[in-house]
């Protein structure tokens, strides 16, 4: 899927999104994949975020699941690599290699983000008196992590041995989710949408853990924006894929002698410029990235606004392309019934008006263009 590329470049990821199609519905294969492409995708900020976004549109678009896949792996690797060259504040304690082995990248195993909290859950890191840190708690929401090498997660400060003055303050963290003190639950997952992907929750007790930056750095730092909207490019990537099915599907009607009717074509048409302007804007964000325009306070505002103006979208997309085709290929069409399911629970990581009311108190403070 094309943001800003050349069409030459685009083409030369053909090989990879055919090895994501025959992977579909294999995680490991598609983990495999995960690390092979991390090695070499660009990383946000770094002058190519147009192109990484494009690489999780495209994947997207072939199978959802697979974005969601290889999404947190991008993510995760990012993350450390900010951590590693000193982006943002406070430094690592204790050592890479005493925890996880070689320092971690995208060669190194399969790796995820935790950072979501639940009620009646918490995840707290204590230092432990020789300079490193040791997490008990759970944490909820937790993908695949049964099958992943390693996370960085979000965890609450704590009194440890050493005299932590127990802030509460969130901070991120690396571990090895080999350890024998993590514990993945199981969860019971009834939705049909991502049933390849059960996000569960992960309990922890005694495990050692190395900080990636200080207390607050994980969502204080630009990339934690820049992660947020490379996100909404895996559901621009979904949406992308409902709108080929529609296209297909009244190209196909049209073939056997049923023309499309005015409210088709009315609906095909909102959908190409709905994509288009999409697809514009996020072309620009990359470039304002790139030049270090969006590299302080502002990154997140513009963050809310590309997540909230892509998730509008899909479910405009998915609602003009169901009324259109009707309940048959909901019900008969396995790839199109899996991608809108899929979509569907994807997109809902979107928190709606209350991302909105979010947006709204920083324009409200003056953080906006107009």
């Amino acid at each position: 899927m094309r943001i800003s590329s050349a069409p030459g470049r685009l083409e030369a990821t053909v090989p990879l999104l055919e090895s994501v199609r025959d992977a579909v519905g294999d995680i490991p294969a598609l983990l495999a994949l995960a690390q092979s492409i991390g090695q070499e995708a660009p990383r946000p900020g770094a002058g190519d975020t147009a192109h990484l976004w494009e690489l999780l549109a495209s994947v997207t678009a072939v199978d959802v699941a697979a974005g969601r896949v290889l999404e947190p792996h991008f993510d995760a690797v990012a993350i450390l690599t900010q951590a590693r060259s000193g982006a943002g504040t406070g430094a690592r304690s204790g050592s890479w290699s005493e925890v996880l082995g070689p320092a971690p990248d995208a060669a190194n195993g399969a790796w995820g983000v935790f950072a979501a909290e639940g009620a009646g859950l918490q995840l707290n890191a204590a230092a432990d008196g020789a300079g490193r840190y040791v997490l008990n708690g759970s944490k909820p929401w937790c993908s695949l992590a049964a099958q992943l090498d390693g996370a960085v997660l979000t965890a609450r400060l704590g009194r440890g041995n050493s005299g932590d003055p127990g802030t509460g303050a969130r901070a991120a963290f690396a571990v090895n989710l080999h350890d024998p003190g993590v514990a993945c639950e199981t969860p019971r997952w009834s939705s049909r949408g991502l049933r390849e992907i059960p996000s569960g929750t992960v309990h922890f007790e005694g495990v050692r853990a190395v900080p990636v930056g200080g207390p607050g750095w994980y969502v204080e730092r630009p990339g934690f924006a820049w992660g947020g909207m490379g996100v909404a490019a895996c559901w621009l990537g979904g949406a992308v894929a409902v709108a080929r099915d529609f296209s297909f599907a009244l190209e196909k009607a049209a073939e056997g002698g049923r023309e499309p009717d005015q409210i088709a074509l009315a609906h095909l048409g909102e959908t190409d410029r709905i994509i288009a302007s999409l697809t514009g804007y996020f072309a620009r964000t990359a470039e304002r990235i790139d030049g270090g325009e969006l590299s302080g306070a502002g990154a997140w505002s513009e963050a809310l606004r590309v997540r909230g103006a892509v998730a509008a979208a899909v479910e405009r997309i998915q609602t003009m392309v169901a009324q259109n085709l009707g309940p048959g290929p909901l019900a008969f069409n396995e790839p199109y019934g899996k991608r809108m399911a899929d979509l569907s629970l994807y997109v809902r990581q979107h928190h709606a008006m209350r991302d909105d009311a979010q947006l709204g108190a920083l324009t409200l403070n003056g953080d906006r263009s107009w």
